[in-house]
């Protein structure tokens, strides 16, 4: 069923019975019997800013930069019509029930002249007075006394549970027609500047300098403040007037006394309310209450014909006796105790739909809920007329647009009992909340009108939540979940805020990781409205990094996509801001592993061959910051960074192969010509040498080699090889030029006729001597070769002592051939194949 209406709504029925269901179509016919497909989720879009934001509440908010097409035009003011609807939603509704008399406003004419006085003359005023004072019904007085002296007349604010921003938007979208429009903080003040209203602001909760901001951004406006003592006070420049709310005097008490009850008091009714007034100090408050006690001790002594007053509630005290038993008992006046805290005894005589709303409403902090909830929540369909008993016997006050308990009564009621099962009614109320806000069919105003009742909800239960399983879902979770959306679709960004970092808290200790993530992406969206990037970058990383262990790709989506927004508005490529989860990887890197941090500088210039191999090893200093530059790299793009980290891989293998090939020469027993390029097939399985060729023992101080394995050929036997793809890279005899290219000088190196195309693989294991030290492909630094040239010759080489044909052929894609891709007979002094001997 709708929570808006009474009537059923699907089949397309309205609730009045005539509007026939339509026919489905044949291919849908099958789709009744099973179960209806769920409703689809609410998103929103509106613009925030410069921003595009799209609410879901699925996968997370969208956030983009603002297309020009889809930015509203400048917000035009509201005309008459438009002030008085918004001038209408600002009052709570009227209860249900018969209409209550209005108690006249006694004893204020002087405050009330001295405030429209002070204005119409442009001054903002203070209006301090305790709690049950009146000062809500002066307010009220004033501000239709002033509806004419302002171009956009009077708006009416409450400051409950608000700050100075939340106001000025307030302010904004009462004078403006904006839907779906939030500006940013620039613009906003352009427009509340231009504002020129009368301003009614009640439960204001700041001053000092929060109050200076707010009067700063509304020069053309005129202020009157409703506020309690225990509000800082505004600071000495900032010209607002102060105006105190005392109590009624005796004869005023009285008088509204009598206005209450609806008839004149007796003698003893007087003395009563004299004891009364001096125990209240005058508060209108308390004589309220007191006339409702006494309304009450009429409707007990009436006897068993009398009705009472609404006329419904035939149980007004069900555990009381009969009216007829206490006809003939004279009720006696409540005592001093009593009526100086009425609430226990005013509730006791109330029904019980009354008595279970006030339970409902002490558990959520004084928020009484929406009279349309009342009856879900209670259980009763009547339950809604209970609104309307609390607020003829003063236990509930207006505040905005909604009732809170009145001052002083949620202590008194607690005292009473009526607080202990808070963490049950709590509970319960955030079910239904979590219920009725995920429903499509609730706008997101009504959600942002039972706002403080949400919030509440979600702080008395948030301390109390632990881990559920998968049976027993989160309450809390799911309310903020529900709730979140709702708020950022009606703009209420401050209770948007609150949810989600309760959510996120609670989905914390539930151990609920989805939905952990989906709460802090939302609140770095939110943070990247604002323009709090540093907050914004912190919380979409911890979304991403909890999204990608659930391998959550459309979430990890939008979290990238609004992390580089955040990236380009701050300025700082994402490549230098490493995301949650990354780790940088430590300074140290060799000659040939590309430079992380730009283009090197500690490579050499090309230079022509020396006779000392040069091997570098760059170590980043410790204070470095780790995964940043200095401050010129700062503005690089990331194409950028991917440019300078290619051209700095080129410069670093451009100079390992000028250097190797610099430094390195013919003679046999250099160590570098000990490393084999054949993989794991020459070894046995369990030999542990991890499939890697063992590298030759060292000997001696000259580097020759004592003992040399040799690669074995097809048959098992040393001298051939059958590895059909030669390399240059791993090689045991450097190359004379770079990329295998032959030198003009040098000696051409020829393949062999017998070389097969057999894969490495099939090799027969043979044994070889372990090795101490595992083969690289850098020059060694602890012994030099003994050469560092080859030995200069213009003559042709000799022909080869091998059994293979010489013939040159430059263009053979083996000039640089191994000891594993060209291995010959051991003429030339190696066992580990064989060189062209000059």
């Amino acid at each position: 069923m709708d929570p808006n209406s009474r009537g059923p709504e699907e089949y397309g029925q309205d609730g009045d019975g005539h509007a026939p269901r339509q026919r489905p179509p044949r291919e849908s016919l099958t789709s009744d019997f099973g179960q209806h497909a769920p409703a689809l989720a609410r998103t929103v879009q509106l613009v925030s800013g410069d921003f595009l934001l799209t609410v879901n509440p699925v996968d997370g908010s969208e956030i983009e930069p603002c297309p020009p097409a889809e930015r509203p035009a400048r917000p035009a003011k509201l005309d008459e019509t438009g002030r008085a609807e918004v001038e209408r939603a600002a009052r709570p509704a009227v209860p249900p029930g018969p209409a209550q008399p209005t108690l006249p406003l006694l004893a204020r004419e002087d405050e009330r002249e001295k405030l429209v006085r002070l204005l119409a003359r442009g001054r903002s005023v203070r209006l301090t007075g305790p709690a049950g004072s009146g000062r809500t019904r002066l307010l009220d007085v004033v501000a239709g006394d002033c509806a004419d002296l302002a171009p956009d007349g009077v708006v009416r604010l409450n400051g409950h549970r608000r700050s100075a921003d939340d106001l000025l938007y307030d302010l904004f979208y009462a004078v403006h027609d904006a839907p779906l429009y939030r500006p940013d903080r620039d613009e906003l003040v352009e427009h509340v500047r231009e504002i020129g209203a009368v301003v009614v602001l009640d439960d204001l909760e700041f001053g000092g300098a929060a109050l200076d901001e707010l009067l700063d951004a509304t020069p053309e406006c005129a202020f009157l403040f409703g506020t309690t003592p225990d509000v800082p006070d505004p600071s000495a420049d900032s010209g607002v007037e102060e105006v105190t709310l005392d109590g009624l005097d005796r004869a005023a008490g009285l008088e509204l006394l009598e206005h209450a009850v609806g008839r004149g008091l007796t003698e003893d009714e007087r003395n009563w309310a004299g004891d009364l007034w001096f125990e209240s100090e005058g508060l209108p408050l308390r004589f309220v209450q007191a006339g409702a006690l006494l309304r009450q001790r009429d409707r007990l002594r009436a006897g068993a014909g009398a009705v009472d007053e609404f006329g419904v509630f035939e149980d007004v005290r069900p555990d009381a006796p009969p009216y007829d038993a206490v006809d003939a008992v004279e009720v006696p006046l409540p005592s001093l105790g009593e009526a100086a805290a009425p609430a226990p005894l005013l509730a006791s005589r109330l029904s019980a739909s009354a008595r279970a709303t006030l339970r409902f409403a002490v558990a959520l902090g004084g928020e009484v809920p929406h009279q349309a909830h009342l009856p879900a929540l209670v259980g009763d369909t009547h339950a809604d007329a209970a609104l309307g008993e609390l607020a003829a016997c003063g236990l509930v006050s207006p505040a905005g647009s909604r009732y809170r308990l009145a001052a002083g009564v949620p202590a008194q009621l607690e005292a009473a009992g009526y607080a202990d099962e808070a963490e049950a009614q709590a509970r319960a109320a955030a079910r239904h909340y979590a219920w009725w806000a995920g429903h499509p069919s609730v706008t997101p105003e009504r959600v942002c009108a039972e706002a403080d009742a949400v919030l509440t909800a979600l702080a008395v239960l948030s301390p109390l939540t632990t881990a559920t399983t998968e049976d027993e879902p989160n309450t809390v979770v799911q309310l903020a979940r529900a709730a979140a959306p709702a708020f950022a679709a009606g703009l209420h960004w401050s209770a948007w805020e609150k949810a989600l970092r309760a959510g996120a808290e609670a989905a914390r200790l539930a151990g609920d990781v989805p939905e952990q993530a989906y709460f802090h992406h939302e609140l770095g969206v939110l943070a990247l409205c604002a323009g709090q990037l540093d907050r914004s970058r912190a919380e979409l990383e911890a979304s991403i990094g909890l999204r990608g262990a659930l391998a959550d790709k459309r979430g990890t989506v939008a979290g990238r996509r609004a992390l580089a927004l955040v990236a380009d508005r701050s300025g700082t490529p994402l490549a230098l801001a490493p995301t949650a989860g990354e780790e940088v990887p430590e300074a140290h890197v060799e000659e040939s592993a590309p430079p992380p941090r730009g283009v090197p500088t500690a490579f050499p210039d090309l230079q022509p061959p020396t006779d000392t191999p040069l091997v570098v090893h760059r170590t980043a200093p410790a204070s470095a910051p780790r995964g940043r530059t200095g401050g010129g790299l700062k503005s690089l793009a990331r194409r950028n960074l991917v440019a300078a980290g290619a051209g700095a891989l080129l410069v670093a293998v451009l100079g390992t192969v000028v250097t190797l090939g610099a430094t390195s020469d013919n003679d046999a027993g250099s160590p570098s010509d000990n490393v084999g390029v054949n993989p794991s097939a020459s070894q046995g399985v369990d030999d542990g040498s991890l499939g890697a060729d063992p590298a030759a023992e060292e000997g001696g101080d000259t580097g020759e080699a004592t003992s040399r394995p040799t690669d074995p050929g097809p048959d098992g036997t040393p001298g051939t090889s059958d590895d059909p793809t030669p390399t240059a890279t791993g090689s045991d005899e450097p190359s004379d030029g770079p990329s295998g290219t032959k030198e003009p000088d040098g000696p051409t190196k020829t393949p062999k006729p017998t070389e097969t195309t057999e894969p490495p693989t099939t090799k027969p294991p043979t044994s070889k001597p372990p090795t101490s030290q595992p083969p690289t492909s850098q020059p060694p630094t602890s012994q030099p070769p003994t050469s560092s040239e080859p030995p200069a010759s213009s003559e042709p080489p000799p022909p080869s002592t091998s059994d293979t044909a010489g013939g040159p052929t430059s263009s053979s894609p083996v000039a640089t051939s191994s000891t594993a891709s060209a291995p010959q007979s051991s003429d030339a002094g190696t066992s580990g194949g064989s060189e062209t001997v000059i």
